[in-house]
């Protein structure tokens, strides 16, 4: 009798492993696999999670599309923070700002986008690391060859640097150096709009 329960406990153990039971994610391969590279390590965090292990350094990123969820020569997203706020000039051009982006605002023509504007407590920064306070040295640097235009409001050596490319319907880039030759404001948008120098305007 012996033998044959020991011969039922045998034949049952095939079954066992073939079990159709849950198992929690990763739990035997946490127990017997080597740590993974932090790289593969990121691409198995669920779904839900991947933002709170992620730093969203990308939204603060200003590009010729856009920032963030505000896309050039589109409409404003349905349910984001961007909203115009306090008292607006016209109809026809209104201005919006997001809390989560201070010291930015966008400038929004016939419903889209058409101008992003970084200011002076702005910590948002373009691609190559440009952002409010850097020297015209170091935007000559990345953007040789702008157009140079005298500042409305400042003294030389204040001027406006354009991008030579900027046309209506083509996003494109504009700096405003103040007379300390840093870079006061950043502007990413479409030509009229992209030249305007008070707002709206």
């Amino acid at each position: 009798m012996k033998r044959i329960a020991a011969l039922a406990a045998f034949a049952l153990l095939p079954l066992a492993a073939c079990s159709s039971e849950p198992q929690e994610p990763g739990a035997a391969a946490s127990a017997t696999s080597e740590p993974l590279p932090p790289e593969e390590a990121a691409s198995q965090v669920p779904p839900g999670k991947a933002a709170a292990k992620m730093p969203a350094t990308a939204s603060q990123v200003l590009g010729l599309d856009g920032l963030g969820e505000l896309r050039i020569g589109q409409g404003v997203p349905p349910g984001s923070l961007w909203a115009e706020r306090g008292a607006q000039e016209s109809d026809a051009c209104r201005t919006i700002t997001s809390p989560d982006y201070p010291g930015v605002y966008a400038i929004v023509e016939k419903g889209k986008v058409r101008r992003i504007t970084l200011g002076s407590n702005s910590t948002v920064k373009l691609a190559e690391g440009i952002g409010v306070g850097a020297s015209e040295a170091d935007v000559n640097k990345w953007f040789a060859g702008f157009r140079e235009e005298p500042h409305k409001y400042e003294e030389a050596p204040a001027k406006y640097l354009t991008a030579p490319n900027a046309r209506p319907g083509e996003s494109a880039l504009r700096f405003e150096i103040g007379h300390d030759g840093r870079v006061s404001l950043i502007h990413v948008g479409e030509m009229p709009v992209l030249a305007y120098v008070e707002g709206c305007g």
